[in-house]
């Protein structure tokens, strides 16, 4: 990729999160839903994954955002085994239940209610349900390597202008 390219993806960037004009917002800018009162529908489990058991899924959207990269839902899922394969980055609060996860670098942990879980993108790992579990996920899509390392350059010259959690 040139350099050229590489720089202008940058600027357009830069100056599409530093416009100081207001824009009106063409989703909602805030969303709040219970968990409990979202439409869940079927979201089976792809049958080459079930290690054991027969696992049932449904899941329920909250909301995405405007650019798709970053979504957030409901899921939830009874007894069974399965492999389950993170095509992007994804965080996990559970709300009922527990699962006991196995990363393939053999990192194991039991998450139950209130616990967090974050799963990197492009990986893989085992859930072993023993009951039931209802999870919130949120779901963010890695940005492509190049603008990545942009975005990595732009906090480390704000961290030395900023202080907090917005540094």
């Amino acid at each position: 990729m040139s350099w050229h390219v590489l720089a202008a993806t940058a600027a357009a960037l830069a100056f599409r999160y530093r416009s100081d004009a207001p824009e009106k917002p063409k989703v909602k800018a805030f969303i709040g839903a219970c968990p409990h009162s979202l439409e869940m529908k079927p979201m089976p489990i792809e049958p080459t994954w079930v290690l054991a058991g027969d696992p049932r899924a449904r899941a329920a959207s909250h909301s995405t955002a405007e650019d798709d990269c970053a979504t957030t839902g409901v899921w939830e899922c009874t007894a069974g085994e399965f492999r389950w394969y993170f095509h992007w980055d994804e965080t996990v609060v559970i709300l009922e239940g527990e699962v006991h996860v196995t990363a393939d670098d053999g990192t194991q942990r039991t998450l139950t209610a209130g616990d967090v879980g974050y799963f990197k993108g492009r990986t893989w790992a085992t859930w072993r349900i023993d009951n039931y579990l209802k999870k919130v996920a949120f779901i963010r899509r890695p940005f492509p390597k190049p603008i990545a390392m942009l975005f990595r350059l732009r906090n480390m010259l704000r961290a030395k202008t900023q202080v907090g959690i917005s540094a």
